[in-house]
């Protein structure tokens, strides 16, 4: 009995220093909507980052993204317009709705290392799908032509 009151005691101290539970609600930009989920005030922005992410990917949503939470930006809309600082509290903001973005510097610095190369922008697989792609969509294009 004595040992019971103490796990307990020990659990009631790890809550009161994480916080109050809050509900987030994040939205992934070009999915189909967001993903909600409780954390505590205490929690870094980069932890909410990669508890999105694994709710994003055990939910099977598209478009497919990554699971290293460097790769976001995660935005406040009611803050500003300024990417939230991965080592902050969440609950420090006083916000319950927010963005996650994929960082855009990364395919921006792969596009100038292959001009650099010497080899072109699109990939021959590339071109190959999307004119496969094109190809299909004209196919099963549904015509009507009138008289």
């Amino acid at each position: 009995m004595l040992m019971y009151n103490k796990q307990k005691k020990k659990k009631r101290e790890t809550v009161t220093i994480k916080g109050n539970r809050i509900l987030i609600s994040v939205a992934f930009l070009g999915s189909a909507g967001p993903i909600r989920f409780v954390a505590y005030e205490g929690d870094l922005v980069a932890n909410v980052i990669d508890t999105a992410l694994k709710c994003y990917a055990r939910e099977g949503r598209l478009p497919v993204l990554g699971s290293d939470f460097n790769d976001f930006l995660f935005y406040c809309p009611m803050v500003g317009p300024e990417a939230l600082s991965p080592w902050e509290a969440i609950g420090s903001l006083g916000a319950r709705n927010f963005m996650l973005c994929e960082k855009p510097e990364e395919e921006e610095k792969k596009k100038v290392e292959e001009e650099d190369s010497g080899r072109s922008s699109f990939p021959i697989n590339g071109a190959r799908k999307r004119s496969f792609r094109a190809w299909i969509n004209k196919s099963f294009s549904l015509k009507v032509t009138t008289h």
